[in-house]
């Protein structure tokens, strides 16, 4: 076929597609009629990846499996959004890693949410403002966030769903050439993250900290001559265009986040459980505790201790371990680790994150 008719064919292609994705956004809209009735939760992650893991498993290329990701995630965000639209709260302002977290889990037809503190994504969600909260819980080369973890000492919210977030840095700027640049806004982190790329390719250029990387792109877009470290989503929200892209010095940095709500999603034979629980304060007491993980042969991919901030010295620890709390061999595990525990309390199981 020549250059006209291969356009033709793919015009054809695409009515059809049009006419496919009504019928599908119709069907979605009866499944929101059956939810409604029977008050069940608008999104569920186990669904979603079960869907995805289908598409996968029927594609045959040349769209690759990121691309086929990419593209289902917008139609199931539009389809649950004739269901019910979704508010989701995040770690603000707009354009930051939290923002871009949560457009990825849930799709650009949901309403986003910016909160002031992490602590105010639990509040948003547990006053019925926002129907899910997205928080960021550990990144691979810093570790935990301490005030995640702290805050589920009091909340009754569980973790619905995980998602991984790669740390991209840009260098966003009007300027045309490095040479041009006199100035960099970003906020502390990335200024850390980017240290070896800042002194290979622009030493002796300023560094401005401000408050956040969209602040950043904010600034750098209003003067000529400086530019900001900053992800992809803030500089397109301020029109600022990329010079540079991936000036991160560790290509593998991520930041995983989990979504904050009242669901208890059904297993799908790749699960995470997430766990909290304090142990007596004597010798050998979080030995014989965990000893219940070992023996029921339960992988654990997360532990970290914060102060339990009731007594001094006293701790709560929280475990992340393989499978779903309804899979037999966690159940054992976790039964035995309550008879070696003062409290255990199940924060949620969920489809763990690819």
């Amino acid at each position: 076929m020549n250059l006209q008719e291969l356009r033709k064919e793919i015009d054809k292609i695409d009515e059809q597609v049009v006419i496919l994705l009504n019928r599908r956004a119709g069907l979605a809209q009866e499944v929101g009629k059956h939810k409604t009735r029977s008050s069940s939760h608008y999104f569920t992650p186990e669904r979603e990846q079960n869907v995805f893991k289908r598409l996968l498993a029927l594609n045959p290329g040349p769209l690759d499996a990121r691309a086929i990701r990419a593209i289902y995630r917008e139609i199931i965000s539009a389809s649950r959004a004739l269901e019910k639209p979704l508010s989701v709260a995040y770690l603000g302002p707009s354009g930051t890693f939290s923002h871009q977290a949560s457009i990825g889990r849930f799709g650009s037809s949901s309403a986003f949410e910016p909160a002031d503190t992490i602590a105010e994504i639990f509040s948003m969600v547990e006053r019925g403002k926002c129907d899910y909260g997205l928080a960021p819980i550990e990144n691979s080369l810093a570790g935990v966030i301490p005030e995640t973890l702290d805050t589920f000492m009091q909340t009754n919210l569980r973790i619905v769903s995980e998602v991984f977030v790669p740390i991209v840095h840009n260098l966003a700027s009007h300027c045309k050439k490095l040479e041009d640049i006199q100035k960099i806004y970003s906020h502390p982190q990335p200024f850390a993250q980017c240290k070896q790329w800042l002194r290979s390719h622009l030493p002796g250029v300023e560094l401005a900290e401000v408050s956040s990387t969209a602040r950043g792109a904010a600034l750098a877009a209003a003067e000529p001559t400086s530019a900001a470290i900053c992800p992809d989503l803030a500089a397109e929200q301020h029109s600022l265009p990329i010079l540079v892209e991936h000036t991160e010095d560790n290509p593998s940095n991520r930041t995983r986040f989990v979504v904050l709500g009242y669901n208890e999603p059904e297993p799908t034979g790749k699960d995470k459980t997430s766990l909290m629980f304090s142990v007596h304060h004597k010798s050998g007491a979080l030995f014989r505790a965990m000893a219940a993980f070992e023996k029921y042969d339960v992988n654990l991919t997360m532990i970290e201790s914060r102060p339990a901030k009731v007594a001094a010295w006293e701790y709560v620890f929280y475990l992340d371990v393989q499978g779903h709390v309804r899979d037999l061999q966690v159940q054992r595990a976790i039964d035995q680790l309550r008879e070696q525990s003062l409290f255990v309390t199940v924060l949620g199981s969920y489809p763990a994150a690819g």
